[in-house]
């Protein structure tokens, strides 16, 4: 029984991965550091805090990690403003389910983002509940940002469905204990044996509806 549904924003909602790979790419590469292709992986569902540390200290960059969130977060907002980059079907989406379920968002965007995407969207009134894995102790492969999302819902986790694209999405949402649904991200797929611990696998976004949602094992 499904009580509430926990959406994903990036790579999910918005096709943004290729957005952030290009930004902090960019920002290192000002500042002289070599980009490594496994960057954007490695970094994919961390927290703020974590990816910012990340490029401080594998990255090589020399600004504190707070000052290195807060200048990506700056350049992230100027794209969204410019041309926020919805995944085609994610309104439609988003709209099928909240009429069905209240809805919840798990993310690894900071606050800002959330919020700031959410309202040019329009989706803002759609979701009661949105919580960014800053606000955790853990961003994802942790359950931790899942788990306060139903919190604040109200709702058992395993009462509730995940909707996720990326293997560390999967794994947070699986780790919460709620059934999870993957759409599988096209330019980051998530691995093999991520994509096996997914209850439900659709090909798109114009898929998921409550019957996919609801649907037994």
């Amino acid at each position: 029984m499904i009580d509430a549904v926990v959406f994903d924003m990036d790579g999910l909602l918005l096709d943004s991965e290729q957005l952030w790979d290009e930004v902090r790419e960019e920002l290192a590469r000002e500042r002289g550091k070599p980009w490594s292709e496994h960057a954007q992986r490695d970094m994919m569902g961390m927290s703020s805090p974590e990816w910012s540390r990340y490029m401080h200290d594998a990255v090589g960059l020399e600004e504190p990690p707070a000052e290195i969130s807060a200048e990506v977060v700056r350049r992230m907002e100027e794209r969204y403003r410019r041309e926020l980059p919805l995944i085609d079907g994610a309104v439609d989406a988003v709209e099928r389910l909240a009429a069905r379920w209240p809805l919840g968002l798990a993310s690894s965007s900071n606050r800002e983002l959330i919020d700031l995407a959410l309202d040019l969207a329009g989706l803002a009134p759609l979701f009661r509940a949105t919580v960014s894995s800053e606000e955790v102790a853990a961003g994802k492969p942790a359950p931790d940002v899942y788990v306060e999302a139903a919190h604040r819902l109200g709702v058992d986790p395993a009462a509730c469905a995940a909707i996720e694209d990326s293997h560390n999405g999967i794994r947070s949402g699986k780790a919460a204990g709620m059934r999870v649904v993957a759409i599988p991200n096209p330019h980051f797929p998530p691995d093999a044996e991520a994509l096996a611990l997914a209850d439900a696998v659709l090909a798109s976004l114009a898929e998921l509806t409550p019957e996919t949602v609801e649907a037994p094992d």
